[in-house]
């Protein structure tokens, strides 16, 4: 993983070698049906297909046409190189497969070295055993294209051009629900400007979730619950936040934060006074260490943390708590963490909504950071 990228173009010598390599065997065949015919020749799933007029040339007329289409001596179009294989099979992959044909056209990685361009089930085998890979993992649509694989990939071994056999296994896709995974939908949110890149973190890609903010463990976590399986299936995006809250809930530092304030006000405190609390950066480890939180007259806390009996909330619940609520009351008493006990002596209220904006406090300096005296 460390050499550089390996492409396909790297191998096109040793792809060529192999279709000539075919040829010689009569193994392999130059057609010129068109593309039309070359379908109606294929037959279906319950006929068998039908064997070109072209699929016996000799071996030397091949080799001939092949190099002919090698030195760009033809037009696209007129001529393909066809695997010959059995045109009976039930396997329609299996049916005199085109392994090559004829693309004038530059190549990003050989320029124009090349007009002549190998097919993907009869490249993909070839590059995977001279790169050394053992076993190909693919996804389940590629199942039916294993017995060309293995074709393809027995012959170029057992000609010594190259040296090991790698074997393909399938196994179904990692699909979440309500997310477009394919690369050819989301290519086109790429190329019509709706997200800046493939690292968008709005996009479902490894560079994206990683700007988003998911750790490489979250997404190793995720794989590993997920498991490999030959089924469908469609997985809850939920399970992938869960894996990324778990990981970051045992590395991330804690931060208070504070969405809705709702200002508190410290009658009894000492006007200029600040007084720092050592808190935990991380419950559960101390090596992290602490960090310093001042604590003054005026503190904030989550609007959403005190319950206003007498305001519109109050109101609307007919003056009840909501069940299981145990934060701020008026007239309640309640330990902000890591610092005291404090009550609520006053509310203000807007003066349109009667919403509370502040709430007049008392503090009790004998319960200082954790500390609770009896009664």
């Amino acid at each position: 993983w460390r050499d550089p990228v390996r492409k396909t173009s790297d191998y096109f010598s040793l792809i060529y070698d192999a279709a000539i390599h075919l040829i010689e065997r009569g193994e392999a065949f130059v057609d010129e049906l068109t593309a039309e015919e070359m379908r109606e020749y294929r037959g279906t799933l319950t006929e068998a297909g039908k064997e070109s007029p072209w699929r016996n040339r000799s071996i030397e007329e091949n080799l001939e046409l092949f190099r002919g289409m090698r030195n760009g001596d033809y037009p696209e179009g007129k001529y393909v190189l066809r695997a010959k294989i059995d045109m009976s099979s039930p396997n329609l992959n299996m049916r005199d497969p085109v392994i090559y044909r004829i693309k004038h056209e530059s190549h990003q990685a050989t320029g124009d070295e090349w007009c002549i361009y190998p097919m993907y089930d009869f490249s993909h085998p070839i590059a995977d055993a001279a790169e050394g890979v053992t076993h190909s993992l693919c996804t389940l649509e590629f199942e039916d294209h294993r017995p060309l694989y293995d074709w393809v990939a027995e012959r170029v071994f057992d000609a010594g051009l190259v040296d090991r056999l790698p074997r393909q296994i399938e196994f179904s896709r990692l699909n979440l629900k309500y997310t477009v995974l394919s690369k050819r939908k989301l290519i086109k949110l790429v190329e019509d400007k709706h997200v800046t890149g493939w690292d968008d973190p709005r996009m479902p890609t490894l560079s994206g979730i990683r700007r988003r903010g998911v750790p490489p463990a979250a997404i190793r976590l995720f794989c590993e619950r997920m498991g490999i399986s030959k089924s469908d299936s469609n997985i809850d995006f939920s399970i992938m936040e869960d894996c990324t809250r778990e990981v970051m809930d045992d590395a991330s530092p804690r931060a208070f934060a504070i969405l809705e304030p709702l200002k508190v006000t410290i009658t009894n405190w000492e006007d200029g006074k600040l007084e720092d609390f050592a808190v935990p950066r991380h419950p559960k480890r101390a090596e992290l260490g602490d960090r310093t939180v001042p604590f003054g007259k005026t503190v904030y806390i989550e609007r959403g943390d005190f319950f206003d009996l007498e305001g519109p909330e109050g109101i609307a619940n007919s003056g009840r708590l909501p069940k299981g609520f145990k934060r701020f009351l008026p007239d309640g008493k309640v330990r902000l963490k890591y610092a005291y006990v404090i009550s609520c002596n006053e509310i203000i209220r807007d003066p349109k909504t009667n919403e509370p904006v502040e709430l007049l406090c008392t503090y009790y300096p004998e319960t200082r950071a954790g500390n609770t005296p009896e009664g």
